[in-house]
């Protein structure tokens, strides 16, 4: 039995003030939404980001879901995406009737493939919804000028991608509409929370309408209306706001986070490099015009069989190294939408050899050198039998 300290594969943090930002949201006397740290929140994004209008929420699951209905998407629309994301990306307009068009990744970022977006393009196409995975920017500029061509809506998910850049552009500040994440998986947190990006004027009105059930509530509060009342559709998609200050205090730090992330992403990048000369995995790549956020790092292995064999070996040295997403197309709902596992062969591909490593805040050097010691051992092992 391994008797070394487990290494999880994330750790939640406190960076700051987040409980003194807390107790202040308490004596401020509003702890329901919208309070002094929420508006904070979405004024340090506007700013720092260059974003016209930030919304917070309670999950990025619930920003994509406004943005699907800020899309006016009906039964029948389309939408096209990759298969390797989270299921909250699809479910967004999904539930709205819309019809998933999985597009297959690139291998060296796992973003959706911008060469085959055009030539899934149909007449029923509304909306394309890239997805920046591991904080690494999809290529913004073709995809943007794909839907300016064809009359479409993009929506950045961003979930990994806040603080993260492309050609200097903050991700989420790119589409019409982006969304973040801030779970307590992710690089800035607060448990669980979310923004809605605006970069497109028209969608700032409803959007508000449609974060308070439907209501015009907000103008009400600006003095436009003599009383608020059911105007839309709409649900109860706005935060906390001990959950916003909670995350105001991550978000004053949000370099130094950066920095702390980059160090540990670095770390491996190094330790791992002769592994990778050797041919027996493959490292992360960010191209030259984007700037990450560090939000993970993963190594590619030869095959599934290596990867799963190598995750055991892990897990007997007491680290905690996991996989990610299983495709969406392969999946018993992306069958029901007529889609086969061999559909996208990269997605196929990737997924199967993929294996993210521990990498949170406050990982120690000594950390990740038990975890590339664990890593050296089982694939040295394996060339030499």
């Amino acid at each position: 039995m391994n008797m070394q300290p487990k290494i999880p594969f994330n750790k939640p943090f406190v960076a700051g003030k987040e409980l003194y930002y807390i107790a202040q949201a308490v004596a401020l006397g509003n702890i329901a939404a919208d309070g002094y740290f929420t508006k904070a929140c979405s004024k340090l994004f506007e700013e720092r980001f260059g974003i016209h209008s930030v919304l917070m929420t309670p999950s990025c699951t619930a920003s994509l879901e406004m943005a699907a209905i800020l899309c006016d998407l009906k039964p029948g629309d389309e939408v096209i995406l990759p298969s390797y994301t989270f299921v909250s990306t699809v479910n967004a307009f999904v539930r709205l009737g819309a019809k998933p068009i999985f597009v297959d990744i690139r291998s060296d970022t796992m973003n959706i493939d911008d060469t085959l977006i055009e030539r899934a393009i149909t007449p029923r196409t509304k909306a394309i919804f890239p997805v920046h995975y591991a904080g690494v920017a999809c290529r913004m500029s073709r995809i943007m000028a794909i839907a300016q061509r064809h009359g479409l809506f993009v929506v950045e998910d961003a979930a990994q991608g806040v603080n993260a850049f492309y050609e200097d552009k903050a991700l989420g500040s790119i589409g019409h509409m982006g969304a973040y994440s801030f779970h307590e998986t992710k690089n800035y947190i607060c448990g669980e929370g979310g923004a809605l990006c605006i970069n497109d004027p028209q969608f700032v009105e409803r959007a508000e309408i449609i974060r308070d059930k439907g209501t015009n509530r907000k103008q009400f509060f600006r003095g436009l209306v003599d009383k608020y009342t059911w105007v839309d559709i709409g649900s109860s998609y706005v935060p906390s706001e001990i959950s916003c200050a909670f995350l105001y205090a991550q978000l004053e730090l949000l370099e130094e986070i950066a920095a702390r992330r980059r160090a540990s992403y670095e770390f491996y990048r190094r330790a791992l490099k002769a592994l990778e000369v050797e041919e027996l995995l493959k490292l992360p790549r960010i191209p030259e015009d984007c700037r990450s956020n560090y939000h993970m790092f993963y190594i590619l292995l030869r095959d599934r069989h290596t990867r799963d064999e190598l995750l055991s070996h892990l897990k007997s040295q007491n680290i905690h190294a996991v996989f990610h997403y299983i495709p969406l197309h392969s999946s018993p709902m992306g069958q029901k939408f007529g889609y086969t596992e061999n559909d996208l062969p990269v997605t196929n591909d990737i997924s199967g050899r993929l294996l993210r490593l521990p990498l949170y805040y406050d990982i120690t050097e000594e950390e990740q050198s038990r975890v590339v010691a664990g890593i050296r051992m089982f694939l040295e092992g394996i060339r030499e039998s």
